[in-house]
């Protein structure tokens, strides 16, 4: 049973088709990479899966069954999809605790104890490296703690399916290699997580399997390093 699939999809903007009858299955305990040249179609992937883009034809399937292809944003997150962006989307004026207690609050609901809400969210901040930061405004953080914090954030609902877009950009070779251990920290055999990025070395380092999308459609799944040694992928992609 797969945590996600993607069948048959196709999305167009106008007379440009964006995705063309892409199908995609992802398991659970699966960290799968999906990388390609810009305009590819990547973040549009998430997008459909999310719910903020609708596609024309095709169909979205959660956790074996449940179709969410035309559900609204809030049922889908409900429904076990939790998105990172790839700008940072915390409240700067919150503390670090305050920022994923609303992520927190969503998963328990808001009738959960101020003390078990709290709690959840200091061990979510643990997990991301940053206890020693729960009291400290968000407005205060580095940029790559920011993106480490709305990990945290989105890690709050308990996610079956994880999409992360573009974790390590803007960040430095130090900040990278943190954010890899920590995305390799995230797998479960309950979870799936999808990584949208650009950072090959990174995706190496993390993905179970890479999907190079081109034109909307796939050009290769596998391992990276069969990605690496590909033809066509060098050619529209890597290069030589």
């Amino acid at each position: 049973m797969s945590a996600l699939l993607i069948d048959d999809i196709s999305v167009e903007f106008g007379r440009f088709r964006a995705i063309d009858r892409l199908s995609l299955a992802i398991d659970y305990g699966e960290i799968r990479g999906v990388i390609g040249p810009n305009g590819a179609g990547k973040t549009t992937v998430l997008d459909v899966v999310s719910g903020i883009t609708r596609p024309k034809a095709g169909r979205v399937v959660l956790d074996g069954g449940l179709e969410i292809t035309r559900a609204s944003e809030t049922l889908i997150a409900r429904s076990g999809v939790r998105r990172k962006f790839q700008k940072p989307s915390v409240f700067d004026a919150l503390t670090a605790a305050e920022n994923v207690a609303v992520g927190v609050e969503g998963r328990l609901r808001r009738t959960a104890p101020a003390a078990e809400v709290r709690r959840r969210a200091l061990d979510l901040l643990d997990a991301v490296g940053l206890a020693d930061e729960a009291d400290r405004q968000a407005g205060e953080f580095s940029h790559g703690q920011k993106q480490w914090l709305e990990i945290a954030m989105v890690l709050g609902g308990d996610p079956k399916v994880l999409l992360l877009d573009e974790p390590v950009a803007g960040l430095s070779d130090e900040e990278t290699e943190k954010t890899a251990a920590l995305v390799r920290s995230l797998k479960r055999p309950d979870r799936a997580i999808v990584v949208v990025e650009h950072d090959m070395g990174f995706v190496e380092t993390i993905a179970d399997r890479v999907t190079v999308l081109h034109e909307g459609r796939t050009l290769f799944e596998g391992s990276m390093a069969g990605a690496r040694a590909d033809a066509r992928v060098i050619e529209v992609y890597l290069g030589r």
